[in-house]
């Protein structure tokens, strides 16, 4: 049965079609005809869209109840956040921009403690800069002494394209530690338009972004340890 609502959307995209045809080209008309013969046959889910040829690829009702029925057989598997006992951490700061990497080192430190990671297992090791965070990071990461790296820096856009060769330099080598060591480097640096925007997210308005990296070395940290190997060497 036509819900109401349908009812009234097809009343009135039909009296604007009437409308429209006095300028309408005749293909327009067709195609619109059949979008709003295909629509008024809602019966409230996806199948009334497989009613023209137009539309086919979009699942219907039935198609999706399979897919979900067999979607319950495969394996799921995440990093638990439940526990970070026994995990092992090294964190490299930049040290420019230190009126933001501090607050975010601070948030990252906070977090850990809440999920219960000991301080004997945490490193922090700086660096003069986001520039110089890629390396220390893969020799931390092949060291296999850690379950993951967390990389903290701010790089703030200037007047020259500088931002730009740090920002780029600092994502794709922390990317690179990752993939070289098979040990999860999580990219926590700050890259901002301007220093307002750092700020905001190193503890302000916007949260702190160093907690939320930390957060996210921690789940890594999990599923590399209990589903995916590469865990430290004892």
């Amino acid at each position: 049965m036509e819900s109401t609502l349908t009812r009234a959307w097809a009343a009135t995209s039909f009296s604007a079609l009437k409308t429209a045809s006095v300028s309408a080209s005749p293909r327009m008309l067709s195609s619109t005809a059949f979008f709003l013969g295909t629509s008024v046959k809602l019966n409230g889910g996806l199948s009334s869209w497989q009613a023209g040829s137009q539309c086919r690829g979009i699942p219907c009702p039935k198609r999706l109840n399979q897919r979900l029925q067999v979607s319950a057989a495969i394996k799921e598997v995440t990093g638990s956040l439940m526990k970070g006992e026994g995990l092992k951490f090294g964190v490299v700061v930049g040290r420019f921009n230190e009126v933001i990497t501090r607050p975010l080192l601070a948030g990252a430190l906070d977090a850990f403690h809440r999920y219960q990671v000991r301080e004997e297992d945490i490193d922090v090791i700086w660096v003069p800069g986001s520039f110089e965070i890629p390396v220390v990071a893969q020799q931390l990461a092949l060291s296999k002494k850690y379950h993951s790296i967390l990389c903290i820096g701010a790089v703030v856009r200037g007047a020259t394209t500088h931002y730009d060769a740090v920002a780029n330099s600092a994502a794709s080598g922390i990317m690179s530690a990752s993939l070289k060591s098979n040990v999860p480097c999580i990219f926590g640096v700050l890259t901002t338009e301007n220093m307002e925007q750092a700020i905001d997210r190193a503890g302000g308005k916007a949260g702190n972004k160093g907690a939320e990296a930390a957060i996210t070395a921690l789940e890594m940290a999990s599923l590399f340890q209990h589903h995916l190997g590469g865990g430290i060497s004892d």
